[in-house]
Formats: structure tokens, sequence, C-alpha cells
């Protein structure tokens, strides 16, 4: 039985043979059906310029899917601050928390969404990759605009995106919860996390270290069906290895058909025996023991496959686990 909240990352895959428009209704009726099972929050990934991930703000589909659910927490997981001013982050999330009292959150990250390098400068009107001290002041200075200069009443919760013992110790020193990118870094995670609760400093966002832990999670009736449905990220994943992300979503036919370079497979499921798939049995165990060892206080499941029905049925699966 998992015993800590959940939540859902969006990362909105576009689909071969689909159009991004096809991917904005997805989204939208994903957002209604977590609201339904009761999934605690929806974040949503900033990305740019990738046929397989839609260019989609975080502000706009957050505020889409605040004004279509009840309950479910909205937010970003993460706006990426070297993209934006820090003025423009605080007056978008502090309209949004205005407007949806007790229900946004603004996740902050420090990637630039793309590997695209002319894509990322244009984002940063010409400019370069942030430097650290660029970074923590466009945090702190987005977390102050939010109190001095919005100040439009509820405020949104902050939280510090991170895949590094460097974003953990931003986050412990400006105490912010921290939402680690288990499912990008997993290797990080264990000596991340006790720096983090280490060097925390009480603030008025967070009196205490808060830990989200995000987890690539893939559930379905068998082990043959859950590693099928991940076969498509499986392709990826391995054009990411190698800097690339200029292809489509395949689907899990095309997946199953790719030809991987030699090293490729043992690197996949290396990365996969961190994660969480399988069977509800075999995600049960895979989740408990990730709360065990990191001591997390919410997972947040990203679950990248193909199609809207599977995915949903993958929450499902998960969340009956919660209540078993």
């Amino acid at each position: 039985m998992i015993t800590v909240p959940l939540s859902a990352l969006e990362v909105a895959m576009v689909q071969t043979g689909a159009r991004a428009a096809d991917t904005l209704k997805d989204t939208t009726e994903f957002a209604r059906r977590l609201d339904d099972l009761g999934y605690l929050r929806l974040w949503y990934a900033e990305h740019h310029h990738s046929p397989a991930i839609g260019a989609f703000p975080p502000v706009v589909l957050a505020a889409h899917a605040a004004a279509l659910t009840s309950s479910i927490r909205l937010g970003s997981g993460g706006v990426l601050a070297p993209n934006h001013a820090p003025l423009m982050l605080a007056e978008q999330f502090g309209t949004l928390a205005a407007l949806h009292d007790g229900r946004i959150d603004m996740g902050i990250g420090r990637g630039p969404g793309t590997f695209d390098e002319p894509t990322a400068r244009a984002l940063r009107r010409g400019a370069g990759p942030a430097t650290d001290d660029e970074y923590r002041s466009d945090v702190s200075e987005s977390l102050r605009h939010l109190v001095d200069e919005v100040a439009l009443g509820p405020l949104p919760e902050p939280w510090l995106l991170s895949s590094s013992t460097a974003g953990a110790a931003l986050a412990a020193e400006l105490g912010l919860p921290i939402a680690f990118a288990h499912h990008i870094r997993p290797d990080n995670t264990l000596a991340a996390l006790r720096h983090y609760r280490e060097h925390f400093a009480p603030s008025r966002w967070c009196e205490r270290p808060r830990v989200l832990v995000c987890v690539e999670t893939v559930c379905a009736g068998t082990a043959e069906e859950a590693a099928r449905l991940a076969g498509p990220m499986d392709v990826v994943k391995a054009g990411l290895l190698k800097g690339r992300s200029d292809f489509p979503f395949p689907t899990p036919d095309e997946a199953a058909g790719h030809s991987f370079a030699a090293d490729e497979p043992p690197a996949l499921a290396g990365f996969r025996a961190q994660q969480a798939h399988g069977t509800p049995e075999t995600v049960a165990k895979h989740l408990a023991n990730l709360v065990d060892t990191t001591g997390a206080d919410e997972l947040m499941l990203v679950t990248p496959v193909h199609a809207l029905a599977d995915r949903l049925r993958s929450f499902e699966l998960v969340r009956a686990l919660s209540e078993a």
C-alpha cells in the first residue's frame, strides 16, 4: 500500500500522426480524470522545439485545467526561470493563485527546456545559459515579487525543482520545498536529498524540509503490457542520451521494431530498474521502496505512454494501490 499523497506530471507527449491540438484535448481530459480520481496535484512541464513534446506554456495549461476542475492543485513542474522575467512569473502565478485560491503551485526549474541551442538562445533573447548566480537571483526575485510587487492576496505555493545536489542546496538555502527529478537523474536522488535535509533553513514558505519525488511509472495488467507501453519512451530516451530530441514520439509497434545501438539496452534497463514499471503488485513495491529510501512526503508520477486511455489506466491502477 502507498501511504503518501500521489500527484502527476504532464509532459504532453505528441503522438505520431497526431497534431499538437490533439494533445491539448488529451491534457484536458487527463486533468479532469485525475481530479475525479483524487490526485493531489497536476504539474505541467516546460519544453520547446521538440516534435515529441508539446511546447505548451505551463501557466496556460494550469489556468485552463483549473477552470475545468474542482479540487486538484495545478501548476508548473516546472516553469524554467532563465526563460522568463521574474516579475512576469510573479504576475502570472500570482494572478492564477488569486483566481483559484489554495490550488496553484509555482514549481521553478533551471534548464532551458530544449536541446536545440538556437531555441535556447531565442528564449533568452540571445543570451547564453544562466550562471549559478543568475539562476539564484531569478528564483529569489520571483519570490520577492510575489510578496512585494504583486500582492494579490492568496499566494501560489513555490517549489524548487532539482535533479542535482546543486539544486538541492539552493532549495535548502531558500527554505523551499523540493521536487526531485528521480525520473531524470535517479543516481543523484539520495545524495541530493540528504544535502537538502542537512542544510535546510526554515522560511516563510516552508518551516521544515518537504520532499516530493517524481518517478516514471507505467502500470498495466501484465509485465509484458507495461513493457510494451514503455517502449516508445525507451526510444525517446535513447535519443536523449545522444543529445537528440528531433524525432516524434513513436507508437508501441514502432518502438518494438526500433533498432537500438549495442550500448543502449543496458543503459535503459539500468534506468528502468530505478523507476516503477510493471503490474500493480510490482509498481506498489517499487513506489513503497522509493518512499522508504528517500523519505519522500509525496510521489509525483510521470507516465509517458502513447495513448491517453493507457495512461489513464495506469493512473487508475496506481490510485487503487493507495486506497487498498
